[in-house]
């Protein structure tokens, strides 16, 4: 799966390139993605905490590579909704990681979920579901 992951860092680079900026992509699979966000002061809120913000963009982000490494590259495949469950206080100081699993790969809708984790930390802070649209392939 190497190769898949270096197509979407490469597709990304030239298509979007600021989805990297603050973001690493550690690990793509079948049906999943594993990201790194790499938390800046930007990221916080008072009460020395990461933003929920944050984590959405951390979860959109993961859905949508996951999705890039099962269905190949589609630019245009669109989030169409989005549900975080907060879960506890995420620690400020370290950098978020989100784990997605597709649960349903369908022809015109993609439907999965993030777990949003502190690194070094067992219990995960958020949990996101979400769902994208996938364009109709033109003849």
């Amino acid at each position: 799966m190497p190769h898949r992951k270096q197509a979407i860092i490469d597709f990304l680079q030239c298509e979007f390139a600021p989805s990297l900026k603050n973001c690493t992509i550690k690990e793509v699979g079948q049906q999943t993605a594993t990201l790194i966000w790499h938390v800046t002061e930007q990221d916080l809120r008072p009460g020395n905490t990461i933003s929920g913000p944050t984590m959405m963009t951390l979860a959109d982000f993961a859905l949508y590579v996951a999705i890039l490494g099962e269905i190949g590259i589609v630019g245009l495949a669109v989030t169409t909704n989005m549900n975080i469950n907060f879960l506890r206080k995420p620690e400020a100081n370290k950098d978020l990681i989100g784990e997605c699993r597709l649960l349903k790969v369908g022809k015109s809708i993609i439907y999965g979920e993030v777990l949003v984790y502190s690194a070094g930390v067992d219990e995960p802070v958020a949990h996101i579901t979400g769902s994208y649209s996938i364009p109709p392939k033109r003849h």
